[in-house]
């Protein structure tokens, strides 16, 4: 098996592992490694699983190829941009319905726990030319979010299949026509993630944690 593939491998089960283990959510920073690690988890199982359907038994010759491994870990960044993206919006919801904290109060704390993330993330060179413009799309699309929105929780879920469809490095006719599939495959995937955060946040522990 090619070195690539194998690297592929190990960090799904990592995130895999990681992902299964429920966690409290009860203060700040365990909602931002919530955050981090569901958004992770979400955009390589999706992407590699996606390129994994489309290309059969031959996935792993793939990795064999240069450009397309150099495509494939642009698209791992740019779909985990817009999976930290969604996930925010939909924590910061639940936090604003809870009650446990005002609109402005929870922007701000939303917005904060993403710059951690990008700012400890950097720019990574395997992630391209257009990661820096993108994250900074994933800060001004927090900061100008309207926290009293009346949006469901699928509703907010819009950047991470759009991504997923335009940077998977398959060919544009191909991807025209799975295009419904892909993104349908991907808002399944959410549903567990946001069960799971729905069972574990605890909305008045989170806030008051950030007033201390």
């Amino acid at each position: 098996m090619h070195p690539s593939l194998n690297r592929v491998g190990d960090s799904l089960r990592q995130w895999f592992r990681r992902w299964r283990r429920a966690e409290p959510v009860h203060n700040a920073e365990a909602l931002r490694r919530f955050l981090q690690t569901r958004a992770s988890h979400i955009a390589q199982m999706t992407l590699y699983g996606y390129l994994r359907t489309r290309a059969g038994t031959r996935f792993p010759e793939l990795f064999e190829n240069d450009a397309f491994v150099v495509s494939m870990n642009i698209a791992k960044w740019h779909v985990w941009l817009a999976c930290v993206s969604d996930l925010a919006v939909h924590a910061g919801t639940l936090l604003r319905r809870s009650g446990a904290g005002s609109a402005a109060d929870i922007g701000a704390l939303m917005s904060g726990l993403v710059d951690e993330i990008l700012e400890e993330t950097g720019t990574p060179a395997e992630a391209g030319a257009e990661f820096a413009g993108h994250a900074q799309r994933v800060q001004a699309r927090l900061a100008l979010w309207d926290w009293n929105s009346a949006l469901d929780d699928e509703a907010v879920f819009v950047e991470s299949p759009t991504a997923l469809v335009y940077w998977a490095p398959i060919v544009d006719d191909l991807k025209a026509l799975d295009e419904e599939i892909v993104r349908n495959s991907i808002r399944f995937r959410w549903h567990e993630v946001r069960r799971d955060l729905s069972h574990n946040l605890d909305p008045a522990a989170v806030m008051n944690s950030t007033a201390q």
